[in-house]
């Protein structure tokens, strides 16, 4: 019975009558490890209420202007890029449950930097550690989860990273309207300390321990897992299976075992961002306004409400649909309301062939009298419709797909090169949008944004793999095979 059990959790075939899987202390051990990616929402949070209250500060040494306001909201994608290089060292030589606990040592110092700040600069370091601590969070927690989980539940699992990092969000955006600046940044310091204290109590993943030769610890970390009754020696087995030589050779990157998860990692976080998620969040409060939503701080809390609520029953239905119709139904509601976007502007604002100056408030507020608050609800609407979208697949299915498909040994480097890509595509969509703008105005930019989600599309039906109901071995037997 309790090989049959194993089995039906593994997601083979087994008889109906295979008795249910002891998922409580799974579910705890998952509830610790996303407490990362919502200490992870909170940083990214942060700077939306924080802006607008230190371009108004009295104290002139922590007065924002607009060129160091937009380097204190986008100096923190920088930080996560460094993270995900460090976090794909750290993950592989420490293990995922220590890189998990040591990344709350950014988060919480960081923070203290920030509340102690006495003039700019200790605000951009405060952020750029805070950064630091995002971009590992955001390569071990996935990594974590997928290897603690069975295929019956990793997808909703795994989906779980992403709706915590938009609660975390959302929860910096509420807390904001009542918080200033310096107590927000000591609520944001609570989550990471927590996810330490739970996470000195969770068990390191089977898959590492066995990769260490630590058959024993392995095996109790299953029977925590899994509960008492599961054959832990077969499930050992199967992992031991998959486990090859240790160590990972640059040569071996011609193995197509290798790199053909990895060209598809990289492509999904690539795509992630380039689908324009940055730039509508830029001109969400603008839009918000233009319909006479007078309150942006309320307006932002609408958009986060938006992202939890989808991405929740994205976590809901994934290990149903599976990954690839999330990432299909994702794509084709982004293209529409992108394209929607770009038919608002081309509507409202003037020629720009021949303007030299793209700001984007200033051409906002250059369209005709009247025409934008007559067709708002076109911007409202495809505002709702895009983030919606975007929490429905291209927000959590990147980040799942990629703690599914790299080998146990070359998961460290792969994962680093994915997160890498994912917050260096971040930082320059931030940083050069108002350059897009300039050359190809506002509607063109939006349509181009449009382009490359019916790409994204086109990829995921060519070159992602289903991973639903699949164990962890199974995909990476999958990629030898092919």
């Amino acid at each position: 019975m309790a090989a049959e059990e194993s089995r039906c959790l593994l997601g083979y075939p087994a008889s109906d009558s295979c008795p249910r899987v002891q998922n409580k202390k799974l579910y705890l051990a998952a509830f610790a490890a996303v407490l990362g990616p919502l200490s992870f929402g909170f940083v990214l949070g942060y700077s939306s209420p924080v802006i607008p209250e230190l371009r108004k500060i009295n104290d002139p040494k922590l007065r924002l202007d607009s060129s160091q306001a937009s380097w204190f909201g986008s100096v923190v994608t920088l930080g996560a890029a460094a993270g995900g290089i460090l976090g794909g060292y750290i993950v592989d030589k420490v293990g995922r449950k220590l890189s998990l606990m040591l990344c709350s040592i950014p988060y919480v110092f960081g923070y203290i930097v920030i509340i102690s700040a006495q003039n700019v600069w200790m605000l951009y370091f405060g952020r750029m550690l805070t950064g630091l601590a995002t971009g590992i969070t955001s390569l071990v927690a996935p990594v974590y989860i997928s290897e603690v989980s069975h295929p019956k539940v990793r997808g909703m699992l795994g989906s779980c990273v992403q709706l915590m990092v938009v609660t975390g969000i959302l929860g910096a955006y509420v807390a904001g309207i009542t918080l200033k600046w310096r107590w927000l940044a000591v609520l944001c310091s609570v989550p990471p300390c927590i996810m330490l204290l739970f996470m000195s109590f969770m068990p390191e993943t089977p898959r590492f321990l066995l990769n260490q030769s630590k058959h024993s610890e392995a095996t109790a970390a299953l029977c925590f897992l899994r509960g008492p009754h599961a054959d832990h020696a077969w499930e050992c087995r199967q992992i031991e299976a998959s486990v090859q030589e240790e160590g990972l050779n640059l040569s071996e990157f011609k193995n197509p075992s290798i790199y053909r998860p990895l060209l598809i990692g990289v492509a999904l976080m690539f795509f992630q961002q380039a689908t324009g998620i940055n730039a509508v969040m830029f001109y969400a409060e603008t839009i918000f306004e233009d319909a006479n939503f007078k309150d942006s701080r309320m307006a932002s809390v609408v958009v986060g409400s938006i992202q939890v609520c989808f991405t929740a029953l994205a976590a809901i239905i994934i290990d149903k649909t599976g990954r690839k119709v999330l990432l299909y139904v994702s794509g084709v509601i982004m293209a529409l309301s992108t394209a929607l976007f770009g038919l608002y502007f081309k509507i409202i604002l003037p020629d720009q062939n021949n303007s030299s100056n793209p700001d984007v408030w200033l051409t906002l507020n250059s369209a005709s009298p009247g025409t934008e608050s007559s067709i708002s609800w076109l911007a409202v609407a495809s505002l709702g419709l895009f983030v919606a979208g975007f929490a429905l697949g291209w927000g959590p299915v990147p980040w799942l797909v990629i703690s599914e498909i790299f080998p146990l040994k070359a998961k460290g480097i792969s994962s680093g090169a994915c997160v890498l890509t994912n917050w260096i595509m971040a930082f320059l969509i931030t940083k050069e949008f108002n350059d897009f703008i300039g050359f190809l105005t506002s509607y063109g930019t939006f349509w181009l944004f449009s382009a490359f989600c019916c790409l994204s599309v086109i990829f995921t039906a060519f070159y992602v793999p289903e991973t639903k109901g699949q164990t962890l071995e199974q995909i990476e037997a999958h990629f030898r095979r092919s």
